[in-house]
C-alpha cells in the first residue's frame, strides 16, 4: 500500500470523493468536498489537490463531467486503509478482552474462595455474561480464496470468530461491500430484531452473495445465544459435608456432583438471570431451587452488573437452617463491591 506517496490532506481528499462516491453514484466536484471535509479548505485548494490525486491516478475524470470518481487504485488504497484500520480495532479489543478476563478470572476465583471461607457454605460466582446481547460490527476479511472469516463483536465487546466457506474467491471491493450492508443493516440489533423479512431483505441486496449473507446471519445467531460453555468459579464445596442433615444422606455427594459437573449451576445462573427480580438478592428454599439435587438446601444468590448489559451470577448453597442475616449481607458486600470495581475499569 503506497501510504508515502499521500500526504494527510490528499488522504482526507480521498477518502472524501470515494464516500460520497459510494453514497450517490455521481461524480464529485471540489465544492462538495470543501462542504464534506473538516479540512476548511477553499474549492481551489482542493481543485489543485484533485488534480495531483488524477495525475498519481487515484481518481478519473468521466469526460461528460467536471467531478471526479475513483479509479481501481484509489478504491485499492481506501479498502486497504479500511482494512487495516478495522484489524487494528479488532487486535486492539481482543488483546483488551484477554487481560479483562485474565484479570476478571483472578478476581471471581479469589472472592468464591472468600466467601466459602466467610460463611462456611459451599459457594459459586459466573463470570458476567450479556442478557441483551446487541451487535457492535461485524467484520468479513478474506482467509483464502476459499474462506472467509466473520469477527462479531457484541456489547460488553464479546469477540466470536467464524469460518465461512465460498465457492468462489472475494474481491476487497465485494467484501467491503457487504461489511458495509450488514453494518449499516444490522448495528445495534438484538436476535429478536432479526426477522424473516430484514433477512430476505438483506440477501436481495447483496445479489449473488447472498449465502455469504445467510452463512453470516447463522454465526450471529450462534454468538448471540447464551454461551454453553458458561465459565463458574466454585470454592468450598466440602463444607457441605459439616452440616449432619446434608452429609447423613446422599445429598452432599449429588451436591459434590453439581459442583463439579456444573452444568446445573449453570442452569440456576440461566434461570437468575432470566427471572425478572434479578437485580436484588433471591433465596430458594428446598423445593423452590431450580437445582434439582440441591432440593434439601438453602440456595441464596445475587447478580452483579458489569455495565452494557452484562451480568453474573454469585450464589451460596447451604443448609435449610443456614444462617440467612450473615449470608445476605455477605451477598451483598460482594456484590456492592464487584459492581464498583468492574465499573471503575470501563
Amino acid at each position: 500500500m503506497a501510504t508515502h506517496e499521500l500526504d494527510d490532506r490528499k488522504t482526507k481528499i480521498l477518502q472524501a470523493i470515494i464516500q460520497n462516491y459510494l453514497e450517490t453514484g455521481e461524480p464529485v466536484g471540489s465544492r462538495t468536498i470543501s462542504k464534506y471535509t473538516d479540512l476548511h479548505l477553499s474549492s481551489a485548494t482542493i481543485r489543485n489537490e484533485m488534480a495531483d490525486l488524477e495525475d498519481l491516478g487515484y481518481i478519473l475524470q468521466p469526460h461528460t463531467s467536471a467531478g471526479r470518481i475513483p479509479s481501481d487504485k484509489g478504491y485499492r488504497f481506501y479498502v486497504d486503509m479500511l482494512m487495516e484500520e478495522k484489524e487494528q480495532e479488532i487486535t486492539e479489543m481482543k488483546d483488551l478482552v484477554l487481560e479483562k478476563a485474565d484479570k476478571m478470572e483472578k478476581l471471581l476465583k479469589q472472592a468464591a474462595r472468600v466467601l466459602a471461607q466467610n460463611t462456611n457454605y459451599a459457594t459459586m460466582i459466573s463470570a458476567p455474561i450479556s442478557n441483551r446481547n446487541k451487535l457492535k460490527f461485524i467484520q468479513l476479511s478474506k482467509v483464502d480464496e476459499s474462506q472467509l472469516i466473520a469477527v462479531i463483536v457484541m456489547e460488553g465487546n464479546i469477540i466470536k470468530n467464524k469460518i465461512i466457506n465460498v465457492e468462489q474467491e472475494f474481491s476487497n471491493e465485494t467484501l467491503l461491500k457487504l461489511n458495509m450492508l450488514l453494518n449499516t443493516t444490522l448495528n445495534g440489533m438484538s436476535i429478536e430484531e432479526i426477522n424473516l423479512g430484514l433477512i430476505a431483505r438483506l440477501k436481495e441486496q447483496a445479489g449473488i452473495h447472498g449465502k455469504v449473507i445467510s452463512n453470516v446471519l447463522d454465526a450471529v445467531a450462534e454468538a448471540i445465544q447464551i454461551d454453553e460453555d458458561l465459565e463458574i468459579y466454585t470454592s468450598g464445596a466440602t463444607n457441605i459435608f459439616k452440616y449432619p442433615e446434608l452429609s447423613d444422606n446422599q445429598s452432599a455427594q449429588e451436591i459434590i456432583n453439581a459442583f463439579e459437573e456444573k452444568q446445573q449451576l449453570a442452569e440456576l445462573v440461566t434461570k437468575t438471570l432470566q427471572s425478572e427480580e434479578n437485580t436484588g438478592i433471591q433465596v430458594y428454599i428446598g423445593q423452590e431451587t431450580p437445582v434439582k439435587m440441591m432440593k434439601d438446601c438453602s440456595v441464596v444468590t445475587a447478580t452483579y452488573e458489569l455495565g452494557e448489559g452484562m451480568q453474573g451470577t454469585i450464589g451460596i448453597i447451604g443448609p435449610k437452617r443456614m444462617d440467612y442475616e450473615n449470608v445476605m449481607k455477605t451477598l451483598k458486600t460482594l456484590k456492592t463491591e464487584l459492581d464498583a470495581v468492574f465499573h471503575k475499569e470501563e
